[in-house]
């Protein structure tokens, strides 16, 4: 089995893959996104699903589903008004209203601690639809 680190708070396990996967986003950049999930019956927070480099903020919103809840982390390419290029990492909750009560309880309570596992985060959206992380969100969080 592969190795997996225990956050003490919900008693849910990060993968390997899952800080194998952000560590490779954060100083790689050969991901454009990672979408999480947790397994409800192993506790096991898993990798989801990955986009690529070419991928952009479009392809993040459509790999969530419409009725369970996900985390995902999105690197934002970006230039300043100096004409500097940058970069920020966004940890994204997502809950949808259509989501389980007890996926969207434990999605909560397990966010803090996961977020804590991935060190380089820059900020944090939680949205229950669409328009709560739309891209116009995330470009205004960087101003």
């Amino acid at each position: 089995m592969a190795m997996a680190f225990k956050m003490a708070v919900t008693g849910m396990w990060v993968t390997e893959e899952c800080k194998n996967s952000f560590m490779e986003m954060k100083w790689k950049k050969i991901h454009r996104y990672i979408v999480f999930k947790i397994d409800e019956g192993s506790k096991l927070l898993t990798v989801d699903k990955v986009g690529g480099p070419g991928e952009g903020y479009d392809d993040l919103a459509a790999a969530l589903p419409e009725d369970d809840c996900r985390y995902a982390v999105f690197d934002f390419d970006f230039v300043t008004v100096d004409n500097c290029r940058k970069s920020k990492i966004f940890f994204i909750a997502w809950a949808p209203t259509a989501s389980r009560i007890r996926a969207k309880m434990l999605y909560a309570t397990s966010k803090d601690g996961l977020r804590r596992a991935f060190d380089g985060i820059h900020y944090e959206v939680q949205a229950t639809d669409p328009t709560e992380m739309g891209f116009d969100v995330i470009k205004d969080r960087v101003k």
